[in-house]
């Protein structure tokens, strides 16, 4: 069985393990070893003793829980797809639009229409509009939630087939005259 540390053994390799534990258990006396059987099977496995300690513990507490999936470790993704982002930008276009007033609830209820089998944390959310090129805008009479200057001279600049050397940095700069 081929193991690479730290990866979690699929349902296969557990049963497997069990099985040869069972088997090192049966003939212990004919393999004239003073090893326990549960280093044995760790040794001919090629895994750590800890692991087969911790897959027979499970086993004797739960026998179903060879079958189950191996649980993913570490922090659940927290960003939101990519997928999503012109539908987004498209919502907060047409929001402007009409001139509605955006939140980030608003936003993520729009998202949760759109796929409800995803959960959308209103932080995560708020950064992921960030890294997309949103911003909150302050003042009475502009959107709260608005595109970065930047994004929307880059977008000015392709729709009007201006070529990107003609405005250096994306900046509007008044143009120099020669004395």
């Amino acid at each position: 069985m081929s193991y690479t540390q730290g990866r979690p053994l699929c349902p296969e390799e557990k049963k497997l393990l069990v099985s040869v534990k069972h088997y090192f258990d049966r003939n212990k006396a004919g393999f004239r070893s003073n090893e326990s059987s549960a280093q044995m099977t760790a040794d001919a496995l090629g895994v750590g003793l800890a692991t087969v300690n911790r897959v027979m513990a499970n086993y004797r507490k739960d026998p179903d829980s060879l079958n189950a999936p191996p649980q993913l470790r570490g922090r659940p993704t927290y960003s939101v797809d990519v997928s999503h982002q012109e539908a987004v930008r498209a919502y907060i276009r047409q929001a402007n639009l009409e001139g509605r007033h955006i939140t980030l609830e608003s936003i993520r209820d729009f998202l949760q229409e759109k796929s409800p089998h995803e959960p959308f944390h209103l932080s995560t959310l708020a950064r992921t509009l960030d890294r997309w090129g949103f911003e909150f805008g302050k003042g009475t009479r502009t959107q709260h939630l608005k595109e970065k200057d930047y994004i929307v001279v880059a977008r000015a600049m392709i729709l009007s087939g201006i070529p990107a050397k003609m405005v250096p940095g994306f900046k509007n700069r008044p143009a120099k005259e020669n004395a």
